[in-house]
């Protein structure tokens, strides 16, 4: 059974940075579309990034581009999201997710994904 493990979240103040990481335990990971998503309280969970099986095309909600980049390192089974100029509004629960068929990261949203961490709290102070 496949898992993803997210971890770096915590406490930061806007402005700041922080550098999320989500391991998978799959033997097949390069072959996975991975996704960040977030889910903040009395809200829906929603996109946030996302990266191709073949790093080759990432994508952004318009929320958090230019300030959070994906990419990953397929020789640790791991990827990442760094989040630098936090805002207040960032605050939320960060899932990662991966897509074995690969093909989900275009999609911009929760469709696809077969597997989700158990997530990591970010937040951020004003």
């Amino acid at each position: 059974q496949e898992q993803l493990v997210e971890s770096g979240g915590g406490l930061a103040q806007a402005g700041g940075s922080l550098r999320l990481s989500c391991v998978a335990s799959t033997r097949t990971f390069s072959t996975y579309a991975m996704g960040w998503f977030r889910q903040a309280p009395g809200k829906e969970r929603e996109f946030v990034a996302a990266i191709s099986w073949s790093a080759g095309n990432t994508y952004y909600a318009d929320s958090v581009k230019g300030r959070f980049s994906i990419w990953r390192d397929n020789a640790k089974n791991t990827v990442y999201l760094q989040m630098n100029s936090l805002k207040p509004e960032d605050t939320a629960v960060y899932y990662c997710a991966g897509d074995p068929e690969g093909t989900a990261a275009q999609q911009m949203g929760p469709t696809g994904y077969d597997f989700w961490g158990q997530g990591t709290q970010v937040t951020v102070s004003s």
